[in-house]
């Protein structure tokens, strides 16, 4: 494998891996505001909370489920990560015994000064 197809697929991931960190968040805020809209529903008078739900105030709903297989994919993505980056040093370790280091010449001799 090349290391620049490993670091661009380690970038690729990288931007899943943000997206699907954003959905998990925002799945989390929807059940925080779920709990607070259930926690109104209780001390609320009755007339209160069926005018607040006809205008759609407590209506917000989460998704445990769908929140629990956005984590299972972010750790299987988590794990694939470590895989490529692991891959990737490998791959960088044996190109650079190959290359010379930068700054050196390939035969070690001086520059000319003509």
């Amino acid at each position: 494998m090349r290391t620049v197809d490993l670091a661009l697929y380690a970038d690729a991931l990288a931007a899943e891996a943000s997206s699907l960190a954003a959905r998990i968040e925002r799945e989390h805020g929807r059940a925080r505001l779920s709990a607070i809209e259930r926690a109104a529903r209780l001390e609320l008078p009755a007339f209160a909370v069926a005018r607040l739900s006809e205008l759609g105030l407590l209506g917000t709903r989460s998704d445990l489920e769908a929140l629990a297989e956005l984590e299972e994919s972010l750790d299987a993505l988590v794990a694939l990560q470590a895989w490529v980056e692991e891959a990737l040093g490998r791959a960088s370790l044996g190109s650079n015994a190959a290359q010379p280091r930068r700054g050196v010449s390939a035969t070690s001799s001086p520059p000319s000064s003509s």
